[in-house]
């Protein structure tokens, strides 16, 4: 599938009208309801390979930068709307992943971070559907408190609402496989 069809198909699957409160707070009349693409693996595959390709491109782009051997270590999802993607990208690329939890579990291990995390791994954040960013940037703040240096946050659907600024203002760089436009949304 290509990308443009991809987004068609996820506009199609997810694309939700109506009167919506945003995890921001704010309004929309529109809602990306992630679960609805992230579920399916007719769309899954297809958007982990596109995150694959950012990821190697974000790994070969270190590689060069740093003059060495070491790109991408690992890679992170934020609970919930990102374990799928982190999931099927991590099978895409072979690389190892982890889990960042919105707040630390209070039994068992009492952890924010599940899976395995060395201290100075270079990590990429993948996200779902970014409206300010906040999510992201809560994980960024999780992951660098573990050791990490995150390299990069991608993305799946940027809203266009603030999460690009919020992120590179965290010291991140921010990518997006899509835009709210490229699904068809203008509002």
């Amino acid at each position: 599938m290509d990308r443009d069809a991809l987004a068609a198909a996820i506009a199609d699957a997810a694309l939700l009208r109506g009167e919506f409160t945003l995890r921001s707070g704010r309004t929309s009349s529109y809602y990306l309801d992630k679960y609805l693409f992230t579920t399916r693996p007719d769309l899954l595959a297809p958007i982990a390979d596109l995150f694959a390709r950012r990821v190697r491109e974000i790994d070969a782009a270190q590689v060069r930068g740093t003059g060495g051997d070491r790109g991408v270590d690992r890679l992170a999802g934020a609970e919930l709307g990102g374990i799928p993607l982190v999931t099927a990208t991590g099978l895409a690329t072979g690389l190892p992943f982890v889990f960042v939890r919105n707040q630390k579990k209070d039994y068992g291990t009492a952890k924010q971070l599940e899976g395995a995390l060395t201290p100075t791994d270079r990590v990429v954040l993948l996200e779902d559907v970014a409206t300010t960013g906040g999510q992201a940037v809560e994980a960024i703040r999780t992951l660098r408190e573990a050791g990490a240096l995150v390299l990069a946050v991608i993305a799946a659907i940027d809203r266009g609402e603030g999460a690009r600024e919020n992120v590179e203002r965290a010291g991140c760089r921010f990518e997006a496989l899509f835009t709210a436009r490229d699904l068809g949304v203008a509002e």
